[in-house]
């Protein structure tokens, strides 16, 4: 088992990363890009793993293993939990990535959802990607590279994952996560490529739950009042994956604040600690408002693959469904509504999804005009 194995359908990225780990076409800032799920973060981390093994990614030796778990101290991953990355976050990082290795041969610096960059955060970060330290490395993870800064898109080299196949997934399941072939082609065909997406519906039985509830509510969506009952619905479950998600990451953080300054508020540091819980606060609801935000897309994302089925089947257009085990009701449902009827409710979704991720509308709102739109008369 190599580092490079958790990385699906992408052999040609791995093989320009393991040849750039072997010293051929070495350079110190990179750009990642690929659609969601395609393993953008896994690319990077297990390229900084590679980096730091003296067998190009051996997955067996003490640096790949403690990349790998998260616990190498010379390999950093910048997850940002806003909307936006702060120009402060990016000057902070520069600072640490300026230090020299502590047991490594490479400082490395990835840096997720680099879209975030705004021109404030992108200028700190620009200097230190134009001419790192002789032993830093950058990794800048994007959707796409017209999503990244131009100046810093610039100063990097650049590889694009694609989707994985179908195949290429159901395998990764069987062979890694010991998932029974019939449930694993299921997973993958759901996920779309999806990766993440595809272990969790595989592994997880309140996912699949939650999944089958949302691709059967098209059909259902017949009257004003099931729409606003299914837009609630929807919200509700998205703040309450999310809240179950982020309560944990503030009472670990919490319980690091408490191990720091003690537990006593008579103590000289009671203004420091103070002013740090407040912090952590902050952040615990802009981390909260982000997962709402995602938790949401992922669920737009599923209701967008009932109406891809839809309009396969309106012009024959042939191939595979993504749900196929709600082929009768999407076939009734090609049979009610027209193929233009169709197009429109994809837009529909496209736009609350624009509408939330780029224009702050609150979920619930653009939740429940976007059931409208999908109405079936």
């Amino acid at each position: 088992m190599t580092v490079w194995d958790s990385l699906v359908g992408q052999q040609h990225v791995v093989e320009t990363l393991e040849a750039a780990a072997g010293g051929r076409g070495m350079t110190h800032a990179w750009l990642i890009t690929g659609p969601p799920g395609s393993g953008r973060s896994n690319a990077a981390v297990a390229f900084a793993a590679a980096l730091q093994c003296g067998a190009t990614g051996c997955g067996e030796c003490r640096a790949c293993r403690s990349t790998l778990s998260g616990a190498n101290l010379d390999v950093t991953v910048h997850r940002p939990e806003r909307s936006q990355i702060q120009v402060d976050d990016a000057r902070q990082w520069v600072m640490q990535a300026a230090r020299r290795p502590v047991k490594e041969q490479w400082q490395i610096r990835i840096v997720e959802d680099a879209d975030r960059l705004n021109d404030s955060s992108g200028n700190a970060l620009l200097k230190a990607i134009e001419e790192p330290g002789p032993r830093t490395v950058w990794i800048l993870c994007a959707p796409q590279p017209e999503d990244v800064l131009p100046t810093i898109r610039s100063r990097t080299r650049h590889l694009n994952l694609a989707t994985p196949s179908p195949a290429d997934v159901t395998d990764f399941l069987v062979r890694h996560h010991d998932v029974a072939p019939a449930r694993a082609a299921h997973a993958a065909r759901a996920s779309q490529g999806h990766i993440g997406r595809a272990k969790a519906l595989a592994l997880d039985e309140e996912t699949r739950n939650r999944r089958r509830q949302l691709v059967v509510l098209p059909p259902r969506l017949t009257s004003l009042g099931s729409c606003m009952t299914a837009a609630a619905n929807l919200v509700d479950i998205a703040e309450a994956e999310a809240k179950a998600q982020t309560d944990q990451a503030f009472a670990t953080e919490l319980a690091n604040l408490e191990t720091l300054y003690g537990t006593d508020r008579r103590s000289r540091a009671v203004r420091s600690a103070r002013a740090a819980e407040k912090d952590l606060a902050d952040q615990q609801k802009q981390r909260l408002r982000r997962q709402v935000l995602d938790a949401v897309d992922r669920s737009l994302t599923e209701l967008l693959s009932v109406y891809r089925d839809v309009l396969v089947v309106q012009t024959g257009a042939g191939g595979h469904l993504v749900n196929e085990e709600q082929r009768v009701e999407v076939e009734e449902l090609a049979r009610r509504t027209t193929a233009e009827q169709t197009l429109r409710r994809i837009d529909a979704v496209g736009e609350a999804r624009e509408q939330m991720l780029e224009f702050n509308v609150p979920p619930l709102l653009a939740v429940e005009s976007l059931m409208v739109a999908l109405r079936v008369d």
